[in-house]
């Protein structure tokens, strides 16, 4: 299954029908306009798209769009604790746009870098991507990399404020629940399949 949000509802890919949502049977490239008329006008809360061959449907729903590509991580110290950064009022993790000619390994490590003013980071092992969908002029489709990282340092973390962020602040892990009643879906989705792997 594939989870794509927008205006913080969810659009999902799978081979089958689900409940609770408004399913469409795929059978051509306009009906990801309506899912998003669907979504965008409140008509429902999740839209699901299913077809026998959804792994092509995927790949259709992918180049029917602007597709930018992004990398990230979940930072933890050797107090285990999590790193999270505060930015349009709402909690996140750090992240940014992949560069020309960069890895998604590296693209995470610089933003991670460059939003949190930290170093000594391990990059650990990928986790998963998320998707979220946004209008700018036509509907761009964001795909973050998201990587478990270590942190083996001393320094105190620094926002880049350039870039709209307020605060970077290490949280606990029980910490966190409260911490997602005020961030994005594709977070909460992270770091629910995050915590199930630990």
């Amino acid at each position: 299954m594939y989870k794509v949000f927008f205006n913080e509802r969810s659009l999902t890919f799978s081979n089958q029908p689900v409940e609770n949502a408004k399913n469409m049977l795929f059978h051509h490239v306009s009906q990801f306009d309506e899912a998003f008329h669907f979504l965008s006008n409140s008509v429902a809360e999740e839209v699901h798209i299913f077809s026998e061959s959804i792994e092509e449907v995927w790949t259709l729903f992918k180049h029917n769009f602007k597709l930018i590509q992004a990398a990230g991580g979940i930072v933890r110290n050797d107090k285990e604790e999590y790193l999270f950064i505060f930015r349009l009022g709402k909690w996140d993790l750090p992240k940014g746009k992949m560069e020309a000619g960069e890895t998604k390994e590296e693209s995470a490590i610089r933003e991670i870098e460059e939003e949190c003013g930290i170093s000594n980071l391990e990059l650990k092992e990928f986790i998963m991507p998320t998707y979220h969908i946004y209008f700018q002029r036509e509907y761009i489709i964001k795909e973050t990399f998201w990587f478990d990282v270590a942190y083996h340092g001393h320094e105190h973390p620094q926002p880049q404020v350039e870039e709209g962020i307020e605060t970077v602040e290490w949280k606990k892990e029980e910490e966190i629940p409260s911490l997602l009643k005020n961030s994005y879906p594709n977070i909460q989705l992270l770091l629910d399949n995050y915590l199930d792997l630990l």
